[in-house]
């Protein structure tokens, strides 16, 4: 069996390092290059490093950073955040990473990731799913935004017209309903601010399909909670798709990292608050890990 990873990730906004509840309520976490290089000393198998507000602000990744961060880690780097072209995910690359993550432009147009995979390979694309749970009755209750681009009940998104020919096959439409109309999970762009009605597990297969290398999967409803990750969400996806998942949002106990990895089936677990103030050591979650028969690199 492959060893499991444990990835602290980096939230950065304004060039700090934050963490929030469900993206909102930031509170200070640090200089991000120094997180980095704490967490390289300490083991850490990756690290994930997402500007939260490039999309939102319809700008780039701050390049600076990522390139200082880059120079003083030795670890893998996945950066994500305002990456809206192919020139971007090259400059990123060029200033040291190793992974890039893309959620907002792969909704707005899927078969970017399919030009970005067969551009720099698939290994390097990490598609971030940021799921949220949805019921019949949340377009009345749409608070921060999370609808800001229209309602619940008419936002049913269907591929756009795909390029001819096909990368990979025809796409049809996701619609609406869960496995088997059980549990839907809508999917949030904008670093939180905005949502499309979609079935994130069928948006996983289809991103799997054109081209995405691994997923970072992360529960809305569970981010910054530190409740536990979503493990119904976790482990439907993780079962569906053939590529590497990370487990996102939630982690408040080494407990919580035991129950993604091995009860959602997750082939890695990401965490920030309880790494960032020092709850838990990165050491400490894999000596617990191996302690119940987890396989980690130590």
């Amino acid at each position: 069996m492959l060893a499991k990873r444990i990835i602290p990730c980096l939230d950065v906004k304004d060039g700090r390092v934050v963490k929030g509840v469900s993206f909102v309520n930031l509170r200070d976490a640090g200089d991000p290059v120094e997180n980095a290089r704490f967490y390289d000393e300490q083991g850490a198998d990756e690290l994930i490093f997402l500007d939260i507000t490039a999309s939102h602000e319809k700008r780039k990744t701050i390049l600076d950073i990522v390139r200082k961060t880059a120079e003083d880690v030795f670890m893998p780097l996945t950066v994500g955040g305002g990456i809206k072209t192919l020139e971007d995910i090259r400059d990123l690359l060029n200033a040291g990473c190793d992974k890039v993550s893309i959620n907002t432009t792969a909704v707005k147009d899927p078969y970017f990731i399919s030009r970005a995979a067969e551009k720099f390979g698939s290994q390097c694309i990490v598609v971030a799913i940021d799921a949220k749970r949805v019921s019949d009755n949340m377009s009345d209750a749409t608070g921060e935004g999370w609808f800001s681009d229209a309602s619940l009940k008419d936002v049913i998104l269907k591929l756009p017209t795909p390029p001819s020919p096909l990368p990979t096959g025809q796409a049809g439409p996701l619609g609406k309903g869960g496995m088997d109309g059980e549990t839907v999970w809508a999917l949030s762009t904008h670093g939180g601010r905005k949502m499309k009605l979609m079935n994130a597990v069928k948006w996983a297969k289809k991103m799997e399909e054109l081209g995405a290398g691994e997923f970072m999967l992360t529960s809305m409803d569970k981010d910054g909670t530190k409740d536990g990750y979503d493990i119904e969400l976790t482990r439907i996806i993780s079962e569906t798709v053939s590529i590497p998942v990370i487990a996102s949002g939630g982690a408040g106990t080494l407990e919580h990292l035991y129950e993604g990895l091995v009860n959602g089936k997750a082939d890695a677990a990401l965490a920030a608050s309880i790494f960032h103030f020092r709850e838990y050591s990165v050491r400490e979650a894999k000596e617990y890990l191996r302690s119940k028969g987890v396989p980690v690199r130590l």
